[in-house]
């Protein structure tokens, strides 16, 4: 039984994932190959194997995506293997692109 002025509302919930984001290492001439290893397992979680693939494929082929991420991971990643970089002296270049 409805009562008088009584209205049904429908709630429309659209709930959307977050853009992705891919984070591309750049080649040098300069930053050693062991060191890309390093930041690959340790800001990138990759296992010695991946991070391994990864920079043979950054080596080989001027660059490579390494993972995708929400931006501000992706940002923070970057940055956190930016200032490492830069600490021991390396132009290691990364950038940030939507998927």
């Amino acid at each position: 039984m409805s009562v008088q002025g009584e209205t049904k509302e429908k709630t429309r919930i659209n709930v959307r994932e977050p853009k992705q984001y891919r984070v591309i290492m750049h080649n040098d001439d300069f930053t050693p190959m062991d060191f890309v290893v390093e930041i690959l397992m340790d800001i990138f979680r990759k296992d010695p194997l991946e991070a391994e693939r990864l920079m043979m494929m950054v080596h080989e082929n001027g660059r490579a995506a390494v993972g995708a991420y929400s931006y501000d991971i992706a940002v923070t990643k970057v940055r956190n293997a930016s200032a490492r970089a830069k600490e021991e002296g390396f132009p290691f270049r990364m950038t940030v692109e939507e998927v």
